[in-house]
């Protein structure tokens, strides 16, 4: 699904990502965790066209992507909820939902699978939202995300800030978008027991190269402890 070779990133002159090498198999969750400042949403960023990628390959399905626009990564069927989550808050969640349409020209309605997956995102449509609860903005940021239809599905840090009840409804939604609708999932989060408790396959960054990795079922927690400690 994503394959990503040799990959380079920078802010000015900082080369913050000096040469990555990953996959996400298609329709597996993959989690891409570590400490913060080690490069985890600036990977996301290359992804998705919006920090400067001087060499390196990403490949979507087989097509080289690094040299495509941010919209039209997004068009080949990248969904992406960055960190923060971006909500516009004057906006209703009506009208958040339908700004996921634009990356299909704005064609096509908010799905009914969007709202079984987040049934509270229903019942505040015509509520602005700036005026929901983080766990509630995250709902609906991911839920937008997927009105587009998109193959893989990008979340960076979807607990922050969220109550542990709404992590959980969370980490149920992001499994049925990844096993009922058949949506890869690249998710980068610091917290452990999220990912590793719906995740296939896990990567352990740090300082912008691939530390540790393997399958989740096969994880040694405490050795993933101990790498995202080191310093």
């Amino acid at each position: 699904m994503l394959e990503i070779k040799d990959l380079t990133a920078c802010y000015g002159e900082s080369n913050i990502i000096p040469g990555l090498t990953f996959s996400v198999p298609d329709r597996e969750i993959v989690c891409l965790i570590g400490r913060n400042g080690v490069g985890k949403s600036t990977t996301l960023k290359s992804i998705m066209g919006l920090v400067k990628t001087p060499s390196g390959s990403i490949k979507l399905s087989g097509q080289e992507i690094i040299g495509l626009k941010t919209y039209e990564r997004a068009a080949l069927g990248i969904g992406y909820v960055p960190q923060g989550r971006d909500i516009f808050p004057q906006l209703s969640v009506q009208e958040n939902l339908e700004l996921g349409l634009q990356v299909n020209g704005g064609k096509g309605k908010v799905g009914e699978e969007v709202f079984e997956l987040f049934p509270i995102i229903k019942e505040f449509l015509h509520r602005k939202g700036g005026n929901l609860s983080g766990g509630q903005q995250q709902q609906l940021a991911i839920a937008r995300a997927l009105v587009s239809h998109p193959k893989l599905l990008i979340l960076d840090e979807p607990t922050e800030g969220i109550q542990p009840s709404v992590i959980e409804d969370i980490a149920a939604a992001i499994e049925k978008v990844n096993k009922q609708l058949g949506i890869t999932v690249l998710i980068v989060e610091q917290y452990l027991d999220f990912v590793l408790g719906i995740s296939d396959r896990y990567y352990v960054i740090d300082k912008g190269e691939i530390c540790l990795s393997g399958l989740t079922k096969d994880a040694d927690e405490a050795l993933i402890q101990s790498k995202m400690s080191i310093g």
